[in-house]
């Protein structure tokens, strides 16, 4: 096709859909929604999804998770032979250590989280917090999670841990309560009653969507951890690798040193749980399988109707204009050309559909990302290349029966047409 004809083509299909403005806006309604589902859906999800895996860096991407149940998931809700799984015991990460050769440090921490009405309590004088995460951990855990980076003063040192030190390390969110005008280092605040010295804030981080994040936790030495708190059995162990040796090595090793450690029978199943921060991704990757999924039978059900439109209103423009078509076949237009003609009106047609759909899906991501700075929504080009090409494909696919019926139209019959 020469450039003069297919200029005049576009300008054909213009003129037609300009006097034809209100049914060819209902035409294209059907692509607006699909295109603008697809494209903000996607935006959405491309937002969180770098989202997720910039907090995955952070959790540290040379550390294995040791724990006594499947990470992320509930006891109570877990069968009867894993909730009855044996505690993993203090000392567990120094044989870890002590016979894993790719393991550079283990380090294992407790958590205590009681929310219920006699909930664990800091307070400063008439300020107190009640809502946190209280854990016990040991100097390495900072290094072996990069998410619990020490903003203001030190973390839980070797000396705090030997002594088991009444010290604690806070959280961003505590701090601000207990210290709205003063700074927290050095203060004496009082844990469950117990008189404990702030040494170090964490950096600020208010968590996945604003939920619970590093800002309310509150650490102390895992040794003191295991004396005030004896009733809390539960232990994580963070493993971190040798740089240089593959993680797959590591996690074999690991599981190896912990079944000599349990006692575990070689035909026996692990009673144990190895996972890496990944599980985050994976659980992700479950929870918006389901919104993809119905994103896309959402735009599909848009497409298709948009595209019957399409197919319905060049059909029409057909039985109006078959007198032009005979006209131009008796001055020597080819199938072809006429062919082109039809094609590109309905590819026009498709493309504005897709052009006001990537706009109002691009306006839509935009608006979340400022309305819900948690979500960072952004249109990437790679989806806007796709909101053109499902237009243009739309445009083709349904395009080409009006098309080709009004090529193979008889000249003469079309000239006696009225």
């Amino acid at each position: 096709m020469r450039r003069d004809e297919f200029v005049e083509n576009i300008s054909v299909a213009l003129g037609t859909l300009r006097d034809r403005k209100v049914r060819s806006a209902l035409t294209i309604l059907g692509i607006v929604i699909g295109v603008t589902s697809v494209i903000a859906v996607a935006s959405i999800i491309d937002g969180l999804n770098g989202l997720i895996r910039e907090r995955i860096s952070r959790l540290g991407s040379n550390t294995l998770f040791v724990t006594r149940i499947p990470a992320g998931q509930r006891a109570d809700r877990l069968p009867a032979k894993i909730r009855v799984r044996k505690y993993l015991q203090d000392g567990d990460e120094k044989f870890i250590e002590e016979t894993c050769q790719g393991v550079s440090y283990a380090t294992i921490f407790g958590q205590r989280i009681n929310f219920s009405e006699q909930a664990d309590e800091i307070r400063y004088g008439d300020n107190r917090v009640q809502r946190f995460f209280l854990r016990g951990t040991q100097p390495q855990y900072a290094q072996a999670l990069p998410l619990f980076a020490i903003g203001q003063g030190r973390f839980i040192s070797a000396y705090d841990e030997e002594h088991s030190r009444s010290v604690v390390v806070i959280g961003r969110a505590i701090a601000e309560s207990l210290f709205p005008h003063i700074d927290a280092i050095g203060k004496q605040v009082r844990l469950n009653g117990r008189l404990y010295e702030v040494i170090g804030l964490f950096e600020p981080d208010q968590g996945l969507f604003s939920n619970f994040g590093v800002d309310q936790f509150a650490t102390i030495p895992m040794s003191n951890f295991r004396k005030n708190f004896p009733e809390v059995k539960e232990r994580f162990i963070a493993v971190a690798a040798k740089d240089g040796v593959a993680m797959d090595q590591v996690h074999d090793q690991v599981e190896d040193a912990m079944r000599r450690k349990r006692r575990v029978p070689h035909h026996a199943g692990d009673d144990f749980e190895i996972s890496s921060p990944d599980f985050l991704s994976s659980l992700w990757n479950q929870l918006t399988g389901a919104l993809v999924l119905l994103t896309g039978i959402i735009s599909s059900i848009g497409l298709l109707v948009g595209g019957i439109g399409v197919m319905n209103i060049m059909l029409i423009s057909v039985t109006e204009r078959t007198s032009e078509i005979g006209i131009r076949k008796a001055m020597g237009a080819r199938k072809s050309d006429i062919r082109v003609q039809f094609l590109m009106e309905a590819v026009t047609l498709s493309c504005i559909g897709g052009i006001l759909g990537i706009l109002c899906g691009a306006s839509i991501a935009f608006v979340v990302r400022s309305v819900i700075p948690d979500i960072p929504a952004e249109v990437s080009p790679l989806w806007v290349l796709l909101g053109v090409g499902i237009s243009v494909g739309v445009g083709l696919f349904f395009g080409y029966y009006p098309a080709n019926r009004a090529a193979n139209l008889d000249p003469i019959e079309c000239l006696r047409y009225e």
